[in-house]
């Protein structure tokens, strides 16, 4: 009997910078990941014993440490290696072949894929029942912050059709984390988070949700065991004691966005009001030739089909210097 596997293609990310590097002899700088320019200083410190032993798989220093940062407790928070994990794992909990879910036909395409995979079905519509809604907040890949009063006005509407609301927040740190909900205790409501882009540490993987007790105790059957390594446990927790070093962070990137947009609109392009640590250009033209255009400069950015914006591409913001070599190839490739 032949084995039927999901028709289903994976996800499109940004984040091919190594890959592509070690094919290329030119120098190339990464501007399709949206990680801090500025991040507060982490170091490799972890014991021998971590090394050899297996991790506390209930992970329970770990989880009372971000419980602490959120104002929340130890059994309402989950962890995975990268939020993506947690977004796999969310899906795979709830959701079933007669579930439904909302997600923006113009977001981080995770959602909808886990959903799929989970057997939901997956609408871009409001419907009169659903299981389960997406919002990224501030918004991939356009970077415009939505205010706390709006998401909870949101979560209304989702309960009250009988959903939770998933609010992924990965990028609110360098955002405004005044208008994040990660405080808010309500059944209805599950708040993803990372420390991958504010802490600059793509490479070591780490992310965690926060939810009703639950549906974590059911999420944490779910996960696979041993999901966050020692290297990880231990960046993560040197991570939350240096957050309010994040706000150097925020204000460099919000004075190089600034620059960049404002540069932008003089080379005739629209910027989004984005708050994060990226925006999304309007190129005018088809995005994966300008992609090109750009990659032979030597600047890889996000071209934005994959989020259904064909003239569109995304670039993060990085250091004075490197955002002069962007500003550069931009006025090149706008001839």
């Amino acid at each position: 009997m032949a084995i039927r596997f999901p028709c289903l293609n994976k996800a499109v990310h940004g984040g091919k910078g190594v890959e592509i590097k070690s094919h290329e002899k030119k120098q190339i700088f990464d501007y399709s990941t949206s990680l801090n320019p500025m991040p507060p200083k982490l170091t490799w410190d972890v014991s021998i014993d971590a090394i050899r032993d297996y991790p506390d798989d209930q992970y329970t220093h770990l989880k009372e440490t971000i419980a602490h940062h959120h104002g929340r407790k130890p059994e309402e928070i989950c962890v995975g290696n990268g939020s993506a994990e947690v977004i796999r794992t969310l899906c795979h909990t709830m959701l079933n072949a007669g579930s439904v879910v909302e997600v923006s036909p113009h977001t981080f395409s995770e959602y909808a894929l886990s959903s799929k995979l989970a057997g939901a079905e997956v609408t871009e519509k409001r419907s009169a029942r659903v299981d389960l809604s997406f919002v990224c907040n501030p918004d991939n890949p356009s970077g415009v912050l939505t205010p706390r009063d709006e998401i909870l006005e949101r979560l209304n509407d989702i309960k009250g059709r009988g959903g939770i609301l998933c609010v992924d927040e990965a990028f609110i740190d360098l955002a405004d984390p005044h208008e994040s909900v990660s405080d808010i205790q309500d059944c209805g409501l599950f708040v993803l988070c990372s420390l991958t882009k504010s802490f600059s540490m793509a490479g070591v993987r780490f992310g965690y949700g926060i939810g009703d007790p639950d549906l974590i105790a059911a999420m944490e059957v779910m996960r696979p065991p041993w999901t966050i390594n020692a290297f990880a446990e231990a960046m993560a927790l040197q991570a939350f004691d240096l957050f309010k070093d994040l706000e150097l962070s925020r204000a460099y990137i919000a004075e190089e966005r600034a620059r960049i947009c404002k540069e932008a609109i003089r080379l005739g392009l629209n910027p989004s009001q984005a708050s994060a640590n990226y925006v999304l250009l309007d190129i005018g033209s088809d995005s994966k030739e300008f992609t090109t255009a750009m990659f032979n400069q030597g600047i890889l950015v996000r071209d934005c089909r994959s989020f259904g914006f064909p003239t569109c591409i995304r670039v993060a913001i990085r250091d004075h210097e490197t955002n002069n070599r962007l500003l550069e190839a931009l006025s090149i490739c706008l001839r």
